[in-house]
């Protein structure tokens, strides 16, 4: 199987933070970010026209373990065909695929693998940034 065609970039990450509030104040008044999504109090999507940034309250340090503050990386998909089309791919190539393909209740459609060092990997088509181009009003 060939790979699908080229995607969009690495525009797209998701970070367990501690101090939720703090950062949201950081990332929306300092750094001008706007929210585009808050599905409850402990999930909250920002954006700056061209990326996305998701922060997820952390759990606890007992919960958490040693686990990192990073929660996964996203490549950023296109055309939403191609989330299935990078998923039978990465399948075919023996990847470690976490998830099936879905459609979120946000419109972006993905799926997650990992790594090969187990880092959390999300392919997603992303409506507002899906397709995006430098330059381009």
């Amino acid at each position: 199987m060939q790979r699908p065609s080229a995607f969009g970039g690495m525009r797209h990450v998701a970070l367990f933070v501690e101090r939720f509030d703090e950062c949201e104040q950081f990332y929306v008044s300092l750094l001008g970010m706007q929210v585009e999504w808050r599905p409850d109090q402990n999930n909250l999507y920002l954006t700056s026209g061209c990326d996305n940034l998701a922060l997820h309250r952390a759990p606890s340090p007992v919960e958490r373990g040693s686990r990192q503050k990073l929660d996964h990386i996203g490549f950023v998909i296109d055309q939403e065909a191609a989330v299935d089309q990078w998923f039978l791919y990465l399948k075919s190539n023996h990847v470690t695929i976490l998830t099936e393909p879905r459609t979120h209740r946000d419109g972006a459609r993905s799926f997650y693998c990992e790594d090969p060092d187990s880092t959390m990997v999300q392919m997603i088509w992303h409506p507002p940034i899906s397709g995006f181009t430098f330059g381009r009003p």
